[in-house]
């Protein structure tokens, strides 16, 4: 992860959505950023490039926590953003589930949803971030 400019500028792009929701954001954008963080981070440690033709079952496990967490915030959360990020995350698993089935899928497909859809879910995270922050400040409720 970490041997290409790429790699920086996705943990740096991590970091920042994460610092900023943590920061701004309510308890629901908190959770779902602490989620992804996690999930990244966690994934960064598991990834093996023995399973680079196939399917990496911890990082299978990982999305699937992930996914699990999301559905829970589009169920409780009073906010629209975490049916985005659960669609995406969802198209992960789901990604997984035909590498896993062998069904012909090139695996720069797979890579490549995988790498777009956390980019999705990031933007949705900080897009929820954004609002949370700016219903509170219509509201005086933020100290800023």
């Amino acid at each position: 992860m970490f041997e290409t400019i790429a790699g920086y500028v996705g943990a740096v792009f991590v970091a920042a959505i994460a610092l900023f929701a943590f920061l701004k954001g309510e308890q629901p954008e908190r959770i779902g950023a602490g989620t992804f963080a996690f999930g990244w981070f966690a994934s960064v440690l598991v990834q093996s490039n023995a399973g680079l033709f196939g399917v990496q079952w911890s990082m299978f496990a990982i999305d699937i926590a992930m996914l699990v967490v999301f559905i829970a915030m589009v169920w409780k959360a009073p906010r629209s953003w975490p049916v985005w990020a659960c669609a995406l995350q969802l198209l992960v698993v789901t990604s997984h589930v035909m590498i896993a089935l062998n069904l012909r899928t090139p695996i720069s497909a797979f890579y490549t949803v995988v790498n777009m859809t956390g980019y999705g879910i990031m933007l949705a995270i900080a897009i929820g971030t954004f609002w949370a922050w700016q219903e509170r400040r219509a509201i005086g409720a933020d100290a800023d």
